[in-house]
């Protein structure tokens, strides 16, 4: 990790900033309806231990209260996952997000909100300590050649081997299981391991390990466990958080990482994970972003970025504001 010091960043100021949360705002996860971009939903989570909640927000920033969830105990990363199949004739979007205090996983339905989890699913329990048992992180990986759908879990604490813990949706019956298929990931034993993203089209899955470095390998648990390299340390002050891809054609396209301490983000080639620039967009202390490349209406013609911001909201920017220009 580096400290230096670094000429002051021009802010980029966001088009949006949403309304409040009731208590701490930590994750986003953007579901794009593609029958009417204008109607997406950007969805973040709001971390308290009895009362937290997933809370839904229009693209002018404003909370959906039909479309949110509250009563979940501490809440911390969401994900979307589109086109899941729960039986034959049946395809939902999904969003999942961790449920840190209840030791699960929780599965809905988007944009119905409908439950799918039966209250949810458990995670880490061959843990013999309750403390490693409570879920941070979370990410989607649609296998594309079997159409599995798996959900990546980190956690608060962990061991150095086997941090992160893989299980496989399953559908029986439109009754859905969660299945342990693999447990991977090394940790340095720094701070702890929250962030997780998934390179659906090139089948990688990166980590924050917060107080090290990125850590990348196969999102297919049937190539192994191996890990394919870690970097982007040196670029970080500390705590290295949240990692939205924002992805174009082929292996073009750019990692995008919270700099938590230093309020900026750090960018990443996607094709070799080659540092590109550091960007400053205004927020304190970002913990999660998403990404979308997807045309939104008006306001965001080319894809959207949004980043959590320590004050109980969330920043929207137009991912043209970010200036990501290819490098060969």
């Amino acid at each position: 990790m580096s400290c230096s010091k670094k000429p002051a960043l021009i802010e980029t100021k966001p088009i949006v900033i949403t309304e409040k949360v009731p208590h701490d705002s930590d994750d986003p996860a953007i579901w794009v309806n593609r029958e009417d971009p204008e109607k997406s939903i950007v969805f973040g989570t709001d971390k308290d231990e009895l009362n937290g909640g997933v809370y839904a927000f229009d693209l002018d920033g404003k909370i959906i209260p039909e479309k949110s969830l509250t009563q979940i105990k501490y809440p911390n990363n969401v994900d979307i996952a589109y086109d899941f199949k729960i039986n034959d004739s049946t395809l939902t979007d999904i969003m999942v997000f961790t449920e840190r205090e209840a030791h699960q996983v929780r599965l809905f339905a988007v944009p119905s909100m409908t439950p799918l989890d039966n209250g949810g699913f458990k995670v880490f329990e061959d843990e013999d300590q309750p403390d490693l048992k409570r879920p941070m992180g979370v990410a989607l990986y649609r296998q594309p050649e079997t159409g599995k759908t798996y959900v990546i879990v980190s956690r608060k604490n962990g061991p150095l081997k086997n941090y992160l813990y893989q299980y496989e949706l399953q559908a029986d019956n439109e009754k859905l299981r969660c299945v342990l298929v693999r447990k991977f990931g090394i940790f340095s034993g720094t701070k702890e391991i929250e962030a997780i993203a998934v390179d659906q089209a090139l089948g990688f899955v990166y980590y924050s390990d917060e107080g090290s470095g990125i850590r990348k390998y196969f999102a297919d648990p049937s190539k192994g466990s191996e890990e394919i390299s870690v970097f982007g340390g040196s670029h970080f002050k500390d705590d290295i958080e949240g990692i939205a891809i924002a992805v174009f054609d082929g292996e073009q396209g750019y990692l995008i990482v919270s700099n938590q301490q230093d309020h900026s983000f750090n960018i990443f080639r996607r094709s070799d994970n080659g540092f590109v620039k550091t960007i400053n967009l205004g927020t304190i202390e970002t913990d999660g972003c998403d990404v979308t490349t997807f045309p939104l209406g008006k306001k965001f013609p080319n894809g959207l970025f949004v980043s959590m911001n320590d004050q109980q909201n969330f920043y929207y920017h137009s991912l043209d504001s970010l200036d990501l220009t290819f490098e060969k």
